[in-house]
């Protein structure tokens, strides 16, 4: 059995109010520094991973690297946890793009696995990559604990996968900084979900 601790970075400048970030490289606030503290001493408290793999963006570079000085483990990068290509949005508040294209961000906001974004990729394209760090990850820990470290797209979109549904349940799922989610991959193909977006061990914002 394979234990994954999947987690988001901490806390970036444009979660609040909300830009598309995607590839944009956003530094981890003082509030997000924290955060991926505090996430790093409760994974090192209660288990025992072998290894952490993160997004390529520093956000969740540094992020990683906390858990893994706290745990004395490596981390390395995994491209396919890189954040969604939001394209030709990226960096936009969500005022600016429902101004522009309402028609396209409403589709966005109702039906999302319906959406490209100019330029950029679609859900889909998100589940392929992902999918495939999924099963890197489980062919080279099958008896592990593994903790990867993404971002709030990417997380879903990894989350839909493990639990099965669809990908117009996707905002169903919430992913707010250094959140952990813990499930347990079978090798009958089994997933059992622990916890989902658990903040318990952030203080409040």
């Amino acid at each position: 059995m394979t234990k994954i601790l999947l987690t988001r970075h901490g806390h970036v400048d444009g979660i609040r109010p909300a830009r598309f970030r995607g590839r944009a490289e956003l530094a981890l606030t003082e509030h997000g520094l924290a955060q991926a503290e505090a996430l790093a001493h409760r994974v090192a408290r209660h288990w025992k991973p072998v290894a952490v793999y993160t997004s390529p963006l520093q956000r969740c570079v540094v992020t990683g690297g906390k858990i893994a000085t706290a745990c004395g483990i490596a981390a390395s990068v995994h491209e396919g946890l890189g954040d969604i290509d939001y394209g030709a949005w990226q960096m936009r508040t969500h005022e600016e793009v429902e101004a522009e294209t309402p028609e396209a961000y409403h589709l966005w906001r109702s039906a999302p696995h319906l959406v490209r974004f100019p330029g950029g990729e679609s859900l889909q394209d998100v589940v392929a990559r992902t999918a495939d760090a999924l099963r890197m990850m489980l062919a080279r820990h099958p008896t592990d604990t593994v903790v990867l470290v993404g971002h709030d797209s990417v997380n879903r979109a990894l989350l839909l996968q493990l639990l099965d549904q669809p990908l117009s349940a996707y905002w169903r799922l919430a992913q707010d900084p250094c959140a952990l989610n813990e499930i347990e991959v079978f090798a009958t193909g089994d997933v059992r979900i622990g916890c989902i977006n658990d903040t318990s061990h952030l203080a409040p914002a």
